[in-house]
């Protein structure tokens, strides 16, 4: 179940950029996810909600998944969606968007520094 380890790794990286601005609640973790990065968003959001449980940084914290559409493109010049042949000249044409996961955005609260 990878589900886990990358709901993991997004709750150590939100962690980590809130310790370095000393937040004082993270409020939303935005991530692009691929369609052929082969992780189902839902049960990465319902993993990312069991880790950050006993967190108080993270009790209200929301993870928001965006999908990503697959760009590919071929030598022979073709750019656009199709993933497996190139509708131009019949090859594989080359994955360049659509496999990442990638955080975008922590959205934090940090306290007054009076």
């Amino acid at each position: 179940m990878h589900e886990y380890s990358i709901a993991y790794d997004l709750y150590a990286t939100a962690r980590t950029a809130a310790h370095e601005h000393k937040a004082t609640k993270v409020k939303k973790i935005s991530v692009d996810v691929g369609k052929m990065a082969m992780v189902n968003p839902e049960q990465v959001i319902f993993l990312f909600d069991t880790i950050k449980e006993d967190d108080p940084l993270f009790r209200q914290a929301v993870l928001d998944c965006h999908e990503v559409t697959p760009e590919t493109r071929c030598p022979c010049g073709y750019t656009g969606s199709e993933i497996y042949v190139c509708p131009r000249c019949g090859a594989l044409p080359e994955l360049v968007k659509g496999r990442e996961i990638v955080v975008t955005n922590v959205e934090i609260e940090v306290g007054d520094e009076s």
